[in-house]
């Protein structure tokens, strides 16, 4: 199987993610892009998919909204976490778990889904494309689809940048892997074709870190991550800033039929 499993990095993978102004940006800008496109779907209970979503950032927050959420992840210890947070929510949550690859999802075991959401797993997938076409078979007519991935030429903007020139030059390849960068970094246009090959609009699509990625070794004494945050929500879906995110979001719609 091809996916990577967070097992054995579940509490460095949280940490790095979550724990961190780094985290703090991805979530504001993937809840930014998310609200305005749930709400079109109009003001009702509905089925979310959270594929490969870790310990449910997101399944959790749309669960608070009352939605009904399955979470799958292949990690058991990432699961694991995920229980110990709805347990210790102050107000129940409609959420499932499975502990699965997703490509062992189908509509036959699960249903159809309202929204489907994939963050930060087609990087480590060397089937990404088909795998994402399975997800999208329980989509239902009009659903919308969440898939922010890692951005192949901001990886080579950020070594560019750093002065490493030798990682540029080997087409971003080490000897040794770092157990946190992902293996199958993408471009921007092989997953706009993507939707295009899956007549799928593209509603909204955002880069994830413009600028925080970029920053200087040394700040201001007043540097303030506030402003940092403001100031990504703010360029995070012009260009040229979108193609330089981290990570890039799109938000797709599928046809109504």
């Amino acid at each position: 199987m091809q996916d990577k499993n967070f097992d054995k990095l579940a509490q460095k993978f949280a940490k790095n993610i979550y724990g961190t102004p780094k985290g703090e940006i991805r979530a504001a800008v993937l809840w930014r892009d998310l609200v305005p496109a749930l709400a079109k779907l109009g003001n009702r209970k509905l089925r979310v998919l959270d594929a490969g979503g870790g310990f449910g950032y997101f399944s959790q927050k749309l669960a608070r909204l009352g939605h009904e959420v399955i979470l799958c992840d292949i990690s058991a210890e990432m699961l694991a976490q995920a229980q110990e947070q709805i347990e210790a929510s102050p107000t129940p949550l409609a959420i499932q778990l499975i502990h699965a690859p997703i490509q062992a999802l189908s509509v036959d075991n699960h249903g159809y889904f309202d929204i489907i959401l994939c963050h930060a797993v087609v990087e480590w997938l060397t089937d990404a494309k088909p795998t994402m076409a399975g997800l999208l078979t329980m989509l239902k007519p009009g659903g919308l689809f969440s898939l922010m991935f890692y951005n192949k030429e901001a990886m080579r903007f950020h070594a560019l940048v750093s002065g490493n020139f030798d990682y540029v030059a080997a087409d971003l390849k080490v000897k040794k892997k770092v157990k946190l960068t992902p293996t199958h970094p993408l471009y921007i246009q092989e997953v706009k074709d993507w939707f295009s090959d899956w007549h799928m609009s593209l509603i909204s699509q955002s880069g994830v870190r413009v600028i925080h990625d970029y920053l200087k070794k040394s700040q201001p004494a007043d540097f303030d991550y506030q402003k940092l945050l403001q100031m990504e929500l703010e360029y995070s879906q012009r260009e040229p800033y979108i193609s330089l995110g981290r990570y890039v979001h799109f938000l797709g719609q599928s046809p109504a039929v």
